[in-house]
């Protein structure tokens, strides 16, 4: 028999036994499924970080700064301003970026959730990466942050709690301290308690007379593009390294490495996930050769009779493999249809819990092309590898004693 009548032999053992067949299929099924899932999402979160980074913006650099050195000497706000100044070429701005500790109160309702950010002028340049994206009214000005001025910038979550949506131009008070409200963001992914709404900006320099300290640890630059970011970072890498005589004192970090981080980071947990997943697929293996050893044995005097009538060893071997191979295959196109399905409905799910954590990004988790071949074609591989034992076992039956097996 050619290939064309072997395969149709097989889909007609399937049918005769559907419920046995599926089961047998069931490994292949949730392996190829499972492979299907985790590269679908795998790849949904890739793009969706690319995005959240692209907002954030490629000509980025952040800067923590963690020790002295062993030394008195500290780098200041000031310090980074004029760093700015002698690099204008490659650095085109800079803002700390301090978290204050204060209460916030309006009349008698009382905020314990919100963030407090210390910035300078410059942030409003990169506000929009972070999600602070003005809707009213003003950013915070130069004059704001050199004459320390009480004044602040608040989230759509305290606008809309603490004025009925009408901030703008009310007063707010921090540690018992009046700040006027210059300007108030759109609201950006869920406007609820805690989230990314639920923040107010002010000047560093209040921040810093707040937490009671003339330091700032953590400092945002911005370059003219993203090809000069590299060089930016160097700029600043070699102006610390002269100040601290190491780099275990400071950490400098550019979007796109940032971006490539993650990246690597999906990767791996993707590569794991799918090691695990495989598994799935070497059990479904061997329950595909369990069951084709139950058909042989089943089918020895239908063997016998094949070989009296001059079918040859390889006839017979190709029989079996084939019918492995088509029992996976089959489990392989269902693992995809499952796969599909799954990560179908898992999109809009994660799009909502990602929104209601403040992100503003889309998941949309597709199972990838690449991902969809290696899954079947695995699968197919695995039913014929696994099959081949059994279809030997069936080719060197001895014709005699297969006509009288019983």
């Amino acid at each position: 028999m050619n290939i064309k009548q072997n395969f149709r032999l097989a889909i007609g053992s399937l049918m005769t036994s559907k419920v046995r067949a599926l089961l047998t299929m069931l490994g292949i099924i949730i392996g190829v499924a499972a492979v299907i899932i985790i590269t679908g999402l795998g790849s949904g979160m890739q793009r969706m970080m690319n995005e959240e980074f692209d907002k954030l913006g490629a000509n980025l650099i952040q800067v923590q700064i963690m020790g002295r050195g062993g030394g008195s000497r500290v780098v200041d706000v000031e310090d980074m301003y004029e760093l700015l100044e002698e690099n204008p070429d490659y650095l085109t701005g800079v803002t700390p970026y301090i978290t204050a500790q204060a209460k916030v109160r309006s009349g008698t309702k009382e905020f314990e959730r919100t963030t407090i950010y210390g910035v300078s002028e410059d942030f409003s340049g990169m506000s929009a990466g972070f999600g602070a994206v003005l809707g009213e009214g003003r950013f915070l000005q130069y004059l704001d942050v050199a004459r320390k001025q009480n004044v602040c910038v608040i989230g759509a979550y305290i606008n809309e709690e603490a004025f009925g949506g009408a901030g703008l131009g009310q007063s707010i008070a921090l540690s018992g301290t009046k700040y006027k409200i210059v300007g108030v963001l759109q609201p950006s992914g869920d406007v609820t308690e805690g989230s990314g709404n639920d923040t107010i900006y002010i000047p560093y320099t209040n921040a810093c007379a707040i937490n009671g300290t003339s330091e700032a640890n953590f400092f945002m630059f911005t370059c003219p593009g993203e090809d000069t970011a590299a060089v930016g970072k160097e700029i600043i890498d070699d102006y610390l390294y002269s100040i601290y005589h190491s780099s275990d004192y400071y950490y400098i970090i550019t979007s796109a490495e940032m971006i490539d981080i993650m990246n690597m980071m999906i990767n791996i947990l993707m590569t794991v996930l799918v090691a695990i997943a495989a598994i799935s697929l070497l059990v479904g293996g061997i329950g595909i050769m369990n069951i084709m050893l139950v058909s042989v044995s089943e089918r020895t005097r239908e063997i016998g009779i094949r070989k009296s009538l001059g079918a040859k060893r390889r006839d017979i071997r190709w029989q079996f493999v084939i019918e492995a191979g088509t029992t996976s295959a089959v489990g392989g196109v269902l693992g995809i249809v499952l796969g599909a399905l799954v990560t179908g409905i898992a999109s809009p799910i994660l799009t909502g819990m990602m929104a209601g954590m403040g992100g503003t990004g889309s998941f949309n988790a597709t199972p990838t092309a690449p991902a969809v071949a290696v899954a079947f074609g695995v699968s197919v591989g695995i039913g014929v590898l696994f099959g081949y034992l059994p279809a030997n076992k069936a080719a060197k039956l001895n014709p005699i004693d297969a006509l009288r097996y019983e």
